[in-house]
């Protein structure tokens, strides 16, 4: 019988029949297609050795700990990094947090300590770009020669290049994001950016105007570029249903400091305030600009409506993952 998947707060929490795993290293923010490959590659592994498969990753992220004043935009939160290791198959995900202590953790310390002290790994797998230990003195190399010092498999996943030769990365990523480029990401991805946030309560001007909306107020640090997309509404039910969405500051009526997601879900009728909701972002429809009147401000948004109806008819499930977070349930 298949054991439930473990999300772990500390790699001494490992339960003695997931130690001597192949054990996928790294902080995967976004779990894009390049981490895909490494942890691919891990679960592969574990299937022709017939080992558990765990991810060992790190929270908070540790530019969090190093730059508290400039938080990096997170691609993928914990909680959705965990559902995604999940789906991919593995037994356990163990989110080390990363604290000062930790930091200061000498490379050696932390392989013949964690990995092998604790964790007994059977196998090692990371991409060409891990860095570990005290002043990022850990490397591939390293990893390598412990590994034949100490009696461990590494595997090396080297980068993964698009179909234009360029590196796939999450900085590349958050880059496009602030550029509206949600289409470009997605193909990074392997699956349709998405984003979190409580429904709260707004000025309920859309549903006065009769496109009521569901309204998020995401991170300080989000790199979406404000317009309108697009998109589909999860539930917190797991009910998915097309919408448009404004990211951005309400410049024609009741503006706002900090930009808002506004979501008008399509062919829905109830009440979200409280839940936990998902936004994935199909296309980048236009800038948020202002009108000078609200005859003009409903026209625009019909015409909104309208395209991303059009646009959402026709998109097809990039990968597996794409098929569960933005396919599965739709109404």
């Amino acid at each position: 019988m298949k054991m439930p998947f473990l999300r772990l707060a500390d790699f001494a929490l490992l339960p003695v029949r997931l130690k001597g795993s192949v054990v996928a290293i790294g902080n995967f923010d976004g779990v894009h297609r390049g981490h895909q490959a490494v942890l691919q590659c891990a679960l592969d592994r574990a299937e022709k050795s017939d080992k558990p498969a765990v991810v060992l990753t790190f929270e908070p992220h540790p530019r969090t700990l190093f730059r508290p004043d400039d938080p990096v935009d997170r691609l993928t939160p914990a909680a959705e990094k965990a559902e995604i290791f999940r789906l991919m198959g593995f037994n356990a995900v163990v989110e080390q947090a990363f604290t000062r202590k930790f930091a200061a953790c000498a490379a050696e310390t932390f392989v013949e300590n964690v990995l092998c002290g604790v964790l007994h790994v059977n196998s090692i797998v990371a991409g060409d770009n891990f860095y570990f230990g005290y002043k990022r003195r850990g490397n591939p190399v390293f990893l390598q020669q412990a590994g034949k010092r100490l009696g461990f498999h590494v595997n090396i996943v080297d980068a993964l290049r698009d179909e234009g030769g360029e590196v796939v990365s999450s900085s590349r990523i958050r880059a496009l994001l602030g550029k509206g480029a949600v289409e470009e990401v997605a193909g990074l991805l392997g699956y349709h950016y998405t984003v979190s946030a409580e429904v709260i309560h707004g000025a309920a001007l859309g549903r006065s105007l009769g496109f009521p909306t569901a309204n998020m107020a995401l991170p300080s640090q989000t790199n979406l570029a404000l317009g309108i997309y697009a998109v589909r509404f999860r539930c917190a039910s797991g009910k998915i249903y097309d919408g448009v969405a404004n990211f951005g500051r309400r410049p024609t009526v009741n503006e706002v400091a900090e930009p808002l997601l506004e979501t008008y879900v399509f062919d829905f009728s109830g009440n979200l305030y409280g839940e936990t909701c998902s936004v994935s972002f199909f296309s980048f429809i236009r800038e948020e600009k202002k009108f000078y009147g609200l005859d003009s401000l409903v026209a625009q948004m019909r015409q909104d409506e309208a395209e991303a109806r059009a646009v959402l008819a026709e998109v097809r499930p990039l990968s597996p993952l794409d098929r569960h977070f933005t396919f599965e349930n739709r109404f």
